[in-house]
Order: C-alpha cells, then structure tokens, then sequence
C-alpha cells in the first residue's frame, strides 16, 4: 500500500511542483483509473490489462484538464484556482454517479485478485505484491525520466523559476501540460492497481484523496524522493493502525499524521522551508 500511495502522491507533487497549483480532483483520477481496472477485468481481460489503459486514459484526462480549465484558472486568483479544481473533482465524482451508479464494485476474477502465498509464517497477497512491484517500477522510470532526459530538465528549471526558464526557452505552458499529463496518468495507474483488491466506488477518490494529501505534505510539496519515502511512511503506518488498534480508526491516525505535519514541519520531510 506504501508503494501504490507513493506513485500517488507523485503525480500530485509533480502538478504542484511544475504548475504550483493543487489538485483537488487528484483523488477521481485515481478512482476513474479504478473503474478502468474494474470494467478491464470484469468484461474484456485480466484487471492487469487495465493497467496500461489507466495510464492511458488517466493522461489524457489530466491533459484535457489543463487545456480546457487549468490553463485559464493559472491566469487568475489562487481562490479561483482552488474552487476550479474542486469544481472538476464534484464533475469527476458525480459524473461517475451518474454513470455507474452509487453502488460499490469488487472484482471476482484475475490472474492474482484473491491469490495469495504463505511461507515461513508471512502472508502475501498476490495482487497486493504486484500492485507494489508496478508502482514502485513506474516511479522508478518518471524519476529517471526527470532526472535524465533534456525534457526533464526543462520540468525541473520549470518548477525551479518559470520566468527564468520561459526566457531560456522552455515553453512553461508545454512543461504544465505536461506535468497534468503524467499526474493524471500515474493516478490511473495506482488506481487501477487498487481495483485489484479494493472495493470502486464513485466516492473512493476522496478517501485517497486525503491520504494523497498527507502523503504529499509529510514528503514535502514538490518533492519526488520526499513523495515515495512518505508513501512507505503513511502506508506502514496505516497497516499498524489497523492490525493493533480498531481497523476503523486506521484513517483516523492518517488525519492525526497531516495535522502534526503541518503543525510542526509545514515544509514536509524533504520539501522546501517557506521563509
């Protein structure tokens, strides 16, 4: 769970990052990219296969959103930044209420969903492993992306100082694209990791909506190493809450996490002290 939180939390700390602007509607991202998983693997193929389709979709989804309503939301106050992400995060919602229904949804078939191992006394939940194995792949490969590739210098001087780089150059209206881009398509991915061995829902989005926030703010805003050693962080927490405590109040120590966070090191583990 670690791992799936921290490719999560990636893409919203790249969007923060590059277009400095939160994403409200991160979370129905990742609950679009569930119902991908969900509908691959229930009519057309293995959930597995739904995957890629995820990112897919995911990335053109984060694309639309900031060709047709970010783009224009940066040109204005952050209050109306702020209200016009979580206008599309109730569309996103209520548009998938509308379609699919206010019921919740499991997958009963797969090549993993519902296998497992035991050896030497450990539990391993197939489908839960490979979720971990992908994201933790896929992290892997936007950072090299990022840290390695001329474009992903161009993010990076972009998420450093847009003006300095838009006389350098670099088209920042590209980078923020860009940044929507692979923020949307990493959540699909995650999500459809999810829908593996969690239930879908048109409301799911705002349960790891709020943990993708903590997530991002213990690792710091804009921080790619910060977001995958939070993720590790939140999920190990949350397990332990659940396995020596009430399940019910595994979230519950996730919300008591962010507010010390940003209480006492609002800049986060690895993120940038505000002066």
């Amino acid at each position: 769970m670690g791992c799936v939180y921290s490719l999560l939390a990636l893409g919203l700390t790249i969007i923060f990052g590059i277009a400095d602007i939160v994403n409200f509607a991160h979370g129905e991202y990742l609950m679009i990219g569930m119902y991908t998983g969900y509908l691959v693997g229930t009519y057309l193929a293995d959930p597995l296969i739904g995957v890629p389709c995820a990112l897919i979709l995911g990335g053109f989804l984060g694309f639309l959103s900031y060709v047709f309503l970010v783009r224009r939301l940066l040109r204005g106050p952050p209050i109306a930044q702020l209200f016009g992400t979580f206008g599309l995060m109730l569309f996103l919602r209520y548009g998938a209420l509308a379609l699919f229904g206010p019921a919740n949804r499991a997958l009963r078939v797969g090549i993993l969903v519902g296998k497992h191992i035991f050896k030497a006394g450990i539990f391993i939940d197939l489908a839960k492993l490979a979720a971990a194995v992908i994201a933790v792949f896929l992290f892997a490969l936007i950072y090299l992306f990022i840290q390695k590739t001329k474009t992903g210098t161009a993010l990076r001087a972009t998420a450093d100082n847009k003006e300095a780089a838009h006389y350098m150059g670099i088209s920042t209206d590209k980078m923020n694209a860009l940044a929507w881009t692979i923020g949307g398509g990493t959540a699909g991915v995650a999500g459809a990791l999810l829908s593996q061995f969690f239930y879908v829902s048109p409301v799911v989005g705002m349960v790891f909506g709020v943990i993708t926030f903590t997530t991002v703010a213990l690792g710091g805003f804009g921080s790619i190493p910060g977001a995958f050693i939070a993720g590790i962080i939140v999920g190990i927490i949350q397990m332990l809450a659940a396995q020596y405590t009430y399940p019910e109040l595994k979230l519950a120590f996730i919300y008591v996490l962010y507010f010390l966070i940003v209480s006492l090191r609002p800049q986060g583990l690895l993120g940038k002290k505000v002066a």
